[in-house]
């Protein structure tokens, strides 16, 4: 019933995560309610073990259908992943509590901006070319991979927002660009927590599957209703990210 329940949860995060990020949101929760006493670090790694699958098969479906800007996202991924793996040294040396109580205003930030520009994410418009492109997506994948190793929540929703705010994608390309850069920085935090041994495997393989096939649904739904449907589910999700962000920081405590 554990690995029922589990991979169901694992199922609906790939299918939010593959469309705008956020898939966080639904796994971590369920892992925690599901298992109480076990090592935080476990769950973690239990829930990097199944999105990684998503994000990649999300990467493969956004790529037979999309433009994707290879010569800018593949050297953005291997710095993602190297940004990742130093987020996740650092967190072993710094608390990352301060970012707990700052996430809720940052993305109320972003949310804000998002409804104040209609237009925003509408039309893709590239800024940016050749190794400027690169470099901007490198930048990207270094911050917001670093990011994802030190404290994580929001990632995908993040990689998303700045893609199409600072690179000039529309919602559609900068889903799927995010979705490369994801998969490497879940790849590094994955590849951590197996090394350090927090990995069920056992659970990870149905988890997987389950998370794979959530993803493929949720990325034909972006591909057949295009940037302006990435653009209302990224409005949603961000909403309860602020929600749930700000519960956790503000008021789970008192």
């Amino acid at each position: 019933m554990e690995l029922f329940l589990v991979s169901l949860a694992s199922f609906f995060a790939g299918f939010v995560d593959s469309i705008v990020g956020g898939g966080g949101l639904i796994l971590v929760p369920a892992l925690f309610a599901m298992f109480p006493t076990t090592h935080p670090a476990t769950l973690f790694g239990v829930n990097k073990g199944a999105s990684v699958w998503g994000t990649a098969a999300a990467t493969l479906q956004y790529a037979r259908r999309v433009n994707m800007p290879w010569h800018a996202l593949l050297p953005a991924a291997a710095v993602g992943f190297a940004g990742s793996m130093a987020g996740a040294w650092t967190v072993t040396v710094i608390s990352p509590d301060f970012l707990r109580r700052a996430l809720p205003l940052v993305l109320i930030g972003v949310l804000a901006y998002t409804l104040a520009r209609k237009d925003l994410g509408r039309h893709h418009a590239p800024r940016f070319s050749g190794r400027q492109e690169a470099a901007a997506a490198c930048v990207l994948g270094a911050t917001i991979g670093f990011y994802d190793g030190f404290f994580g929540p929001g990632t995908g929703s993040f990689f998303v927002f700045l893609f199409v705010r600072w690179l000039g994608y529309d919602f559609l390309h900068a889903s799927a660009s995010a979705k490369l850069i994801n998969t490497a920085t879940n790849l590094a935090a994955l590849t951590l927590f197996a090394w350090k041994g927090h990995v069920w495997w056992h659970f990870v393989l149905a988890m997987a599957v389950a998370n794979v096939v959530g993803s493929l649904l949720g990325t034909r739904l972006a591909l057949k209703h295009g940037s302006g449907f990435v653009r209302i589910a990224f409005i949603v999700v961000v909403s309860v990210l602020i929600l749930k962000t700000a519960y956790d920081a503000w008021f789970k405590a008192v």
